[in-house]
């Protein structure tokens, strides 16, 4: 397998992964085709896929924030078992996010990502067993994943303004013993990171503002 980073969307392996992005993910997570033009040309956005054969059977999509010492997994798509795509992606990033901190002089603390809650989120997500929500949860908590404790919501990437439950927001502590986060982190974050999307439900500022409120969000286990 390669590891290629995809920065157009005339890459002719661009419209293979948008179509498996839209194989595996639920519409409102998905941004449209032509909307991609931007963020892939953003040098702090991190697109890969892992090409086999000159086909798209995964990716993965990453940012590194230095002035939060964090990172962000926006996606992972395993589009095949069996094949070792999910620890190949995993090893990639982990070695390219350690060479975005060290260009920045900087020392990450842990790296945030959305998780399926498999109880609420109701969507078989193409038939594709790896991309299983449980199969997922069980993965990255041992991986070191734990869930930050409050009601999360995200604004929708289909842009219409509407709120999208039935995930949580997790860290990968980097600290094993670390109990939570400042809530000035949290915040900071998800303010910078769905900056991009201007039209937020009212429910999504709650959110935001009974966060604020607090001193500390406990990390707990799934």
């Amino acid at each position: 397998m390669e590891y290629t980073r995809i920065q157009s969307i005339n890459d002719p392996l661009f419209a293979k992964l948008h179509q498996l992005m839209q194989t595996v993910f639920p519409p409102e997570e998905v941004l449209a085709y032509e909307k991609w033009e931007a963020p892939l040309q953003d040098e702090g956005i991190h697109v890969y896929a892992a090409v086999h054969e000159g086909e798209v059977v995964g990716a993965t999509e990453y940012r590194y924030y230095p002035s939060m010492l964090v990172a962000m997994t926006d996606f992972t798509i395993i589009g095949r078992p069996a094949m070792g795509i999910g620890r190949f992606l995993m090893r990639n990033r982990e070695r390219d996010i350690a060479r975005l901190a060290a260009a920045s002089g900087t020392e990450p603390i842990g790296m945030f990502a959305e998780i399926y809650n498999p109880i609420t989120a109701d969507y078989h997500f193409g038939g594709v067993t790896p991309m299983n929500p449980y199969v997922r949860r069980e993965v990255l908590s041992h991986i070191g994943y734990r869930r930050l404790d409050f009601p999360y919501i995200h604004p929708s990437w289909e842009e219409n303004g509407e709120a999208v439950s039935g995930l949580d927001l997790c860290f990968l502590s980097y600290d094993e013993k670390l109990p939570g986060l400042p809530s000035s982190l949290v915040t900071a974050f998800l303010t910078e990171y769905y900056s991009a999307l201007p039209n937020k439900p009212d429910a999504w500022q709650y959110m935001i503002d009974n966060v604020s409120q607090q001193e500390t969000i406990a990390l707990e286990p799934f």
